[in-house]
Parts: structure tokens; sequence; C-alpha cells
């Protein structure tokens, strides 16, 4: 664990290695994932505003953050126009993102998912290994990306 919900804010963190999730916690013991944070992604951006985490931060796979002030980078963020105008950037290109994922989440076949998947990103899938982070991008078990891929192999 990185921080829990409740935590007080102290840090932002920047993944440079390995994968972090933002994980919600919920009465039956079920978590759900707010953020898939990769290399290069900030951790929780959204907390830089906030007192308190409003979720947990989980290492998935061994990882290397970074580790920053809070309060310097919101002082950075106020006093740096170039600083506020890349983070405005970065949290545009998460709002784009994010709808994205819902829209691709919104569609009932794996088939229907997957070609709005491969749409959004031109370069086609990621070498055979890292497929199941496809699958979790699209919210289906690898198992089904993999069938699904291989019916296409069928029918090309």
């Amino acid at each position: 664990m990185i921080f829990e919900r409740n935590d007080p804010v102290a840090s932002v963190f920047l993944v440079q290695q390995g994968e972090v999730h933002l994980l919600r916690h919920q009465k039956d013991g079920n978590s759900f994932i707010l953020q898939r944070a990769g290399v290069g992604n900030i951790l929780a951006e959204a907390s830089i505003t906030t007192e308190n985490y409003h979720c947990g931060a989980e290492a998935v796979e061994p990882s290397t953050l970074t580790v920053f002030s809070r309060r310097d980078v919101q002082t950075l963020i106020t006093e740096h126009p170039d600083a506020a105008h890349a983070f405005v950037a970065h949290l545009a290109r998460e709002v784009r993102t994010s709808r994205l994922r819902a829209e691709i989440i919104s569609f009932r076949r794996v088939a229907d998912r997957l070609d709005a998947w491969l749409t959004w990103n031109d370069a086609g899938l990621p070498e055979k290994g890292r497929w199941h982070r496809v699958a979790n991008e699209i919210g289906v078990s690898p198992e089904a990306l993999y069938r699904e891929l291989a019916r296409r192999r069928l029918n090309a």
C-alpha cells in the first residue's frame, strides 16, 4: 500500500516503473479500480486539491515512484503559469481517456470493446505478453480477449 483512504495528502506521486491502482473498497469486501497508473502517470492527481485521500493506492507489481511534496506542487502550479498550463493539459488528457474508457465499457460485446480500443490506439495491440493489460482496460477477462483475438485470426 502506498496510502490508504482518509490518509492525509502530503505527497504527489509519479510512477517511474510498474503499475499502481487506486482502489475503493466496498462494504462487501470487494474493491473497484479508479485508476491504473502506469509508467509516466501521476497517481491520484485530484488529491492535490484535497486534505485526505478518497481511496487507497496499491502497487500491483514492483514499482518505482518519484515523490513530490504536495505543497511544492501546489506552489509550482500557483506561481508558474507554464506549470499550471502543463497540469491543466495533463488533466484534460486524463478526462478524455476516462471518457473513452467509460464509452468502451458501455459496449456489451468484447468485439465492440476491442474495436473501439483499437480505433483509439492507432498502433494496434501491444506485444503478446501485455495483452492482459488491454483486457483490463476494456473491462473483460484476459481469456475473453484471447478468444476474440483467436476468432479474428480464424476469420482473417
